[in-house]
């Protein structure tokens, strides 16, 4: 044990906050510290300060000083490299904090965050200074041989710094270290600078230097075989005292300086209470008095246009006095927490953007049981004929700030972005997020840098599923998944797994948070660091503190979300006003009948929250016929309350009696039906039941959902004692609190619950009104998505709605609808861009339709038409309407896109073309190569392979009669009958791999047949079987059985028994064969069609005249799905049996 004094200080650590190069986490260097009882620890990543309140937080937990410092990069003459800088006290953190923003602010450089020595000299106070090491700004003027430099930059330094500036002395055994080193200590003897012992750590033990070496390979994009790059020594972990006491043990001055180090600092990051912004009002008014104004006039609105259109003249009072004092009161809450302001921006941009026609939507989140943010325009939700409480969003018990989340239409939400940067300039930010090494990417990252192909690590990353909602580590799925053990027999896959469990996790590249901004003071970047992606187009910075820090430290933020479906709704109105159709949604009736009659057929592809399997079959069995169903089945579709959707729809339907616990809730479960639904319910129970204050019941209803053990029994406790003061029986009282705890922690936001189901009524509405404008706003939302594409396909088949076919010279870039029509967009064509093809569109709009291939040539501009395009445009039959094969054309594109070159080129340099005739033009263009024309087959996989679907026509439509005689149905037939077994046909569109909750895998698999698209699952034992041959595009036959669900008995489920490819089973050897003939065969062809010997037995069937004659042929022959095709269709065969 050394004495306390002379304990060394590690204050270079690198977290993984310093990307690719740092590989610590902060939870695991505090629990270090507590281990080792570390004294003090200092924080230095490389370019920030990410890390510093986690880091501070979690350190000081465990009995550590922490030290705040960071590497930041700084320009001599034309020289860059890091300076280590340490916040000595809270005056010096602020200064740290400015440099660091500067460094990505105001960066003169391209890609490096720089500041200027200039800026560090105007922000020294109360700052410590060190020269770093090998990759400091001192070793990049040494590798220049700019001593002169040195010297004078060690000179200004210690000029202003005093004896705030070290010269660190650094013993890895690195390349340059010694060098650098020798020039220090003629420094520090010539200048009189003080020398430091120090150690730059990357990681905590010494066996991490592989993994470590790997992770800097990463960062760098090279590999680990490369000579010349970026290496360390594997003397980078954290040494005891008495391996630092050992190397330095020949320069005591700089072990002593290092031992005395902590003591130089009396300054950690603190957390903060919220700051909360304030807005600029232009009249007198202050905040509040401005807020209660707003509202008041905001209410007045309402209460006109929507709350009491449709009451009765007497009640009109009696209403107005109910929302006038639900306003005072909400008002009086947010005016003691100091909310104002925050109520007045979000009312500001809400605004703004509605007066600018981006769509916004009806609230989301606790905020929409605000009646001020209804009156504000913040929400479209009535707060009180929904029955929402205030107290769910902003009450004086709560501990955080909640705040409010906006959705915004998601092409338009940048202009919002952009009118708060005008707004508050520099007093606007989004928040940081870190890209980490999750299993599947350190995998593959790790699998680069060490040299393994490609594919082989491709296809160890898929046996790690892919499940967003379960996401599993790389140990669990090694646990789970066999395939791994054989694959570790390999030692370089072995390797792999060994570096990348050590990584995973880690933080691999610095992001954005796409919807999170905080908006503070004018001094934004001095209160918190920022950081800007120069490479990014992002119109604002981003806080280097993530949303946790953030948080934590004062910061409220505000979230401005993008929702697709908001896009879609503002494009089908768009559609709509083209048609002089001018449609409101903000006044459409919440109780339609027509509406309701398609939701309760399950018929929902499209509508927002309501297009899932399991909410369609939910939706069949509720019948919904009020906007209640609606919000309670948006809130009860989750894993846990999804149980009680049967109980639910039973009771709705008379089936059952509903169970109120007790006759006292009866009026706050009836609306439905005594199940607990909502987190508001809870809360009105403990206001009704124990006397609870709206705060309270908020307090009680978060312990509940976060099942906090100590807080439940303190808050049971107070409930019981509430409850027994109303005249409740303790036994009751015990008996209501344990029946409503199970609900309470599955419980729902209401608010939230009403404002998406209020989307999802619209959405419902316009393809009730309007399906085809409706489904061609929405496929033109999801271009890229051919799943999306592929499922409006088969609702426009089942709504009877023509859809074209791509057509050069009838699609549009987007999906176009007329009445009872829709054309196929161009842009959802693979590899077709969306430029390009508005471009080509625009051509043909101006200029009339493509006369021929070779006007097209002619007309269209080469930066719209490359490979990729003109194959994709050509595989999906886009022109066909010039009646060229695809064949020929697919082998001519490289031609076409020469010859189209040469035209525009002469074009645009007014030369005339050497071409003096169509005629001539034709032969030149047009002379494609004889080629044998595709195959039906080519054809589909091709059309599949552009498109994600079958359009034209369907792989599996040439075994249509083959199929009617095997007795191989449709899966929609055997579906609508009673029959529990059938055999059936599916291709597969799609395919995805999960692990059941054991570790067990299996597949969920997208079939399409002629009639329908079918979802089935593939369990294990068949899935490891077939696996190899489960492929997008092939088809399969399928052995399908009904069996009860082991969950609920009323429903029933289809499994897939076995499995069959359909070329094995088109292949195989039939035993038998009768063929029945009328008496005007021809028996020669028939003969000569069977001529090939096998090992069929034919029998031949002949009626004539009444009588049927059998006979055998001889010798057993080939009979095969070839040999059915040829002779099914002669017109003396009447059948072929098996």
């Amino acid at each position: 044990m050394s004495d306390g004094k002379s304990i060394f200080t590690n204050f270079k650590v690198h977290t993984q906050y310093s990307i690719c190069e740092g590989a610590i986490k902060i939870e695991d260097l505090a629990d270090y510290c507590k281990k080792n009882k570390v004294r003090s620890l200092g924080l230095s990543d490389s370019f920030n300060l990410c890390g510093a309140l986690e880091f501070s937080e979690a350190l000081s937990k465990v009995g550590t000083q922490p030290i705040i410092g960071s590497q930041i990069n700084f320009r001599y003459n034309e020289t860059i490299g890091k300076l280590p800088i340490f916040a000595k006290t809270e005056k010096g953190y602020n200064n740290l904090v400015k440099l660091s923003s500067k460094s990505f602010l105001e960066s003169k450089e391209k890609f490096v965050p720089t500041c200027s020595l200039d800026d560090l000299f105007d922000n020294c106070e109360d700052l410590l200074i060190l020269s770093g090491g090998i990759d400091s700004l001192f070793n990049n003027l040494v590798k220049k041989n700019k001593i002169k430099d040195v010297d004078s930059l060690a000179s200004n330094l210690k000029s202003k710094f005093k004896d705030s500036f070290y010269l660190e002395i650094q013993r890895h055994n690195d390349q340059d270290e010694r060098k650098l080193e020798n020039i220090f200590l003629d420094l520090s003897n010539k200048v009189s600078i003080p020398i430091i012992a120090s150690q730059e750590v990357f990681y905590i033990n010494k066996d991490m230097h592989e993994a470590h070496d790997a992770l800097l390979c990463i960062g760098e994009k090279t590999y680990v075989d490369e000579k010349n790059r970026k290496k360390y020594s594997d003397q980078h972990y954290i040494k005891s005292n008495n391996e630092i006491k050992n190397l330095f043990s020949d320069i005591p001055e700089a072990l002593h300086n290092n031992y005395n180090f902590p003591f130089r600092f009396s300054f950690k990051v603190k957390k903060s209470k919220p700051i909360l912004p304030s807005i600029e009002i232009s009249n007198q008014r202050n905040e509040n008095d401005e807020l209660t104004f707003q509202s008041n006039e905001g209410l007045k609105n309402r209460l006109e246009h929507f709350i009491l259109k449709n009451v009765d003249k007497s009640n009109i009072e009696k209403i107005k006095k109910i929302y006038s004092d639900r306003l005072s009161h909400e008002l009086s809450i947010i005016h003691k927490m100091n909310y104002s302001g925050y109520f007045l921006i979000v009312s500001d941009y809400i605004k703004w953007a509605k007066k600018n026609n981006i769509p916004v939507g009806p609230g989301r989140g606790s905020g929409a049981g605000s009646l001020v943010a209804y009156c504000l325009d913040i929400t479209d939700l009535d707060p009180i004929e929904f029955g929402l409480i205030f107290e769910r969003f902003l009450n004086p018990d709560r501990i955080s700030m909640p705040d409010f989340d906006i959705d915004f239409c998601e092409e338009k939400r940048d202009l919002v972005f952009k009118y708060l940067k005008s707004k508050y300039k520099n007093g606007v930010a989004h928040i940081i997020t870190f890209g980490k090494l999750k299993a599947r990417m350190a995998l593959r990252d790790i699998g680069r840098v060490i040299g393994l192909p490609y594919g082989h690590v491709d296809k160890i990353c898929k046996m790690i599923p892919f499940d967003p909602s379960r996401p599993l580590s790389l140990q669990e799925s090694i646990d789970r998944e066999p395939r791994f053990k054989e694959e570790e027999k390999n030692p370089k896959i072995k390797k792999l797994i060994e570096l990348s469990l050590k990584l995973e996790g880690l933080n691999r590249n610095l992001a954005t948070h796409a919807a999170g901004v905080v908006i503070a003071g004018e001094k934004l970047s001095e209160e918190v660091p920022l950081y800007k992606d120069k490479s990014s187009e992002l119109l604002l910075p981003s806080t280097q503190f993530d949303m946790h820090s953030s948080e934590n430290a004062g910061l409220v933020k505000f979230d401005i979300l993008g929702l697709n479906t908001l896009t879609l709704i503002s494009k089908t109105i768009k559609i709509l006003k083209n048609k002089k159709i001018d449609l409101d949604l903000s006044k459409i009736q919440l109780n339609d009948k027509n509406v309701y009659e398609m939701l309760s057929t399950g018929e929902t592809t499209g509508l927002f929250q309501l297009e899932s399997s399991g909410v369609r079959s939910a939706l069949k069995q509720m019948k919904p016929n009020k906007f209640e169903d609606i919000i309670a089945l948006v809130a009860l579709y989750r894993p846990g309350p999804m149980n009680n959707i049967p109980i639910y729809n039973d009771c709705k339907n008379g089936l059952k009696k509903p169970d109120y616990i007790h006759e006292s809730l009866k009026n706050i479960l009836k609306p439905t039906y005594g199940i607990i639904i909502y987190q508001e319910q809870v809360m009105q129970i403990a206001q009704t039941l124990a006397n609870f204050s709206p705060g309270e019941a908020d307090i009680l209803r978060k312990a509940m959902g976060k099942k906090k053990r100590k807080e439940l029994e303190k808050q049971e406790e107070k409930f019981i004692k509430g409850a027994t003061k109303n005249g409740i029986g303790k036994d009751i009282a015990v008996f209501i609190f344990q029946k409503i705890k199970p609900f309470a922690e599955y419980g729902f936001n209401k608010s939230h619950a009403a404002a998406y189901a209020l989307i999802a009524y619209q959405t419902a509405f316009l393809k009730r009104y309007y399906p085809e404008d409706f489904i061609a706003a929405t496929m033109s939302t999801e271009l890229s998505n051919t799943d999306k594409l592929r499922e409006f396909v088969e609702e426009l088949k089942r709504l009877k709605i023509n859809i074209v076919r791509p057509c050069i010279n009838k699609s549009f870039a987007d999906f176009k609808s007329e009445k009872n029509k829709i054309y196929y967009a161009l842009s959802a064509i693979k590899s077709v861009g969306k430029e390009a093809v508005t471009n080509i569109v625009n051509e043909r709009e101006k200029n009339g339709e493509f006369k021929s291939l070779n006007n097209f040539i002619h007309r269209v501009n080469p930066k719209d038409i490359n490979k990729l395009q003109l194959e994709g445009l050509t595989k999906a039959g886009a022109f066909d309407v010039f009646n060229q094969d695809r064949g020929s054309l697919l082998k001519a594109i490289p031609k076409i896109i020469q010859v189209n070159k040469m035209l525009w080129d002469e074009k645009v340099s007014n030369q005339s073309s050497l071409f003096s005739s169509k005629s001539e033009k034709d032969q030149t263009i047009l002379k494609f190569e004889s080629k044998k024309k595709l195959s039906k087959k080519d054809l589909l996989l091709n059309e599949f392979h552009s498109i994600g679907f079958y359009m034209s026509d369907h792989p599996l439509n040439i075994y249509k009669d083959y199929f009617k005689e095997m007795k191989i149905i449709s899966f929609k037939n055997f579906n609508e009958t009673n029959n529990s077994n059938a055999v059936v046909c599916g291709t597969i569109m799609s395919i995805q791999e999960k692990k059941s909750s054991k570790g067990t895998p299996f597949a969920i698999i997208k079939f399409s047949d002629l009639e329908s698209e079918f979802e089935l699952f593939l369990f294990s034992d068949l899935l490891i079987k077939n696996r190899d041959k489960l492929k997008e595009s092939s088809s399969f036959i399928l052995t399908v059985q009904k069996e009860k669900s082991l969950i609920n008995s009323d429903t029933t489920r289809i499994n897939i028994k076995n499995i069959l490819r359909l070329e094995d089973f088109m292949n195989k050897t039939y035993k038998d064969v009768t063929i029945e003939i009328n008496g005007k065969s021809d028996l020669n062809e028939l003969n000569k069609l069977l001529e090939q010997s096998g090992n069929t037995r034919i029998v031949i069937k002949v009626n004539k005249i009444n009588k049927i004659y059998t006979f055998s042929l001889k010798k057993p022959r080939n009979f095969d799905f070839s040999t059915f095709s040829h002779i099914k269709n002669k017109e003396y065969v009447k059948k072929i049996s098996f």
